[in-house]
């Protein structure tokens, strides 16, 4: 067990240190010429209309720019505040959500009714708690054009504040920095490589509409990491990216919510129950095994542990993540490993946004 341990361990930490050479991170956007869609899908984010509303509005070196945002039927004040902020702006386009048919999930959906109604050959889909770079929207698209990719996920730093979210949030981004090999991930149509996130994705349209559109995932709980292997499957090329100097995202701000956000999409997370088991099995030898053994006084658990850490300061660092909180791996891959059980138990009850998921 723990030569498997140090194995997978060391194994992480290569895959970390080749990604960190790499993987693509936008930086500075110069201008686009190109017809550019945003699409943000808002359910009761009434907390987020605003600043969603001025962080797009202040997107710079886009010649031609249409943002479009969609009232998933809210019962708070998003669509009001939404309208009174973006009214004096021609660039916004505030749309009246239809009702949720069945066999769809929300998110889906929202982002079917926004694709159809967009004008742009390239579509940016955000979610309400993402804030930009002035340059973000820009710098995501001439990376999608210099590395010839037909969907882009730039990843937003992760921001986390309470001590649950410092455990969890980011081990998102360490999840795949430790596992995939990027280099090889952007130049492979094969939908075992596939990574993105919601938060930021960037898509052409024609690749989107060859393949099925937003349809071809109706009902997908991860509807990001679904589109895109539905793109590669499709033999379209893209992969995700650093986005933490261009964009960051607050997903959660207490344990609960935190708790519960999971609960909704991690079940589903590895294709099944066996892949879930294989998750936590690999989360208890690479996260909590090294540490036992290392307090033991085992050398290959000393070993293991200390490749696992570096993997973990080294995405820190790339992400803009707490260094500190790396030290508290064994921790976080224990409330992971709880929160995918929990996923489990909770599969079909968790209210989301006012719907069950």
């Amino acid at each position: 067990m723990l030569e498997l341990s140090l194995f997978l361990c060391v194994i992480a930490l290569l895959i970390t240190v080749l990604n960190t050479f790499s993987i693509i991170t936008p930086r500075e956007g110069g201008q686009v010429n190109q017809k550019i869609s945003v699409l943000v899908p808002l359910r009761n984010e009434e907390d987020n209309a605003v600043a969603i509303v001025e962080t797009l509005a202040a997107q710079e070196n886009l010649d031609s720019v249409e943002f479009l945002i969609l009232d998933d039927n809210s019962t708070d004040k998003t669509y009001e505040l939404v309208s009174s902020t973006a009214r004096a702006d021609s660039r916004f386009r505030l749309i009246h959500g239809s009702p949720l048919p069945d066999g769809w999930l929300g998110k889906p959906w929202a982002l079917k009714q926004l694709s159809e109604s967009a004008k742009g050959e390239i579509l940016i889909c955000l979610d309400a708690d993402v804030r930009l770079s002035k340059n973000a929207i820009a710098a995501a698209v001439q990376s999608m054009q210099k590395h010839c990719l037909d969907f882009f996920s730039a990843y937003p730093s992760q921001v986390a504040r309470t001590f649950g979210e410092r455990m969890i949030q980011p081990l998102l981004q360490w999840s795949w920095l430790s596992s995939v090999p990027l280099a090889i991930a952007r130049r492979s149509s094969n939908p075992s490589f596939a990574v993105a996130n919601g938060q930021f994705f960037a898509v052409r349209r024609s690749a989107l509409e060859s393949s099925g559109g937003y349809s071809s995932i109706k009902a997908e709980v991860l509807d990001d990491m679904q589109i895109a292997r539905v793109l590669l499957r499709n033999n379209f090329k893209g992969t995700v990216g650093n986005g933490a100097l261009i964009a960051q995202c607050h997903m959660y701000s207490s344990w609960n919510e935190l708790r519960n956000g999971y609960a909704k999409s991690l079940w589903k997370g590895f294709g099944g129950v066996f892949g879930s088991i294989i998750a936590i099995a690999l989360l208890a030898i690479t996260g909590i095994v090294p540490i036992l053994a290392a307090a033991t006084g085992s050398p290959f658990g000393w070993l293991a542990f200390e490749a696992i850490l570096i993997s973990r300061v080294i995405s820190a660092k790339i992400t803009r993540s707490n260094l500190f909180d790396s030290l508290l791996h064994p921790l976080s891959a224990i409330l992971l490993i709880y929160l995918i059980v929990y996923s489990w138990l909770m599969r079909g009850r968790i209210q989301w946004k006012g719907r069950t998921v």
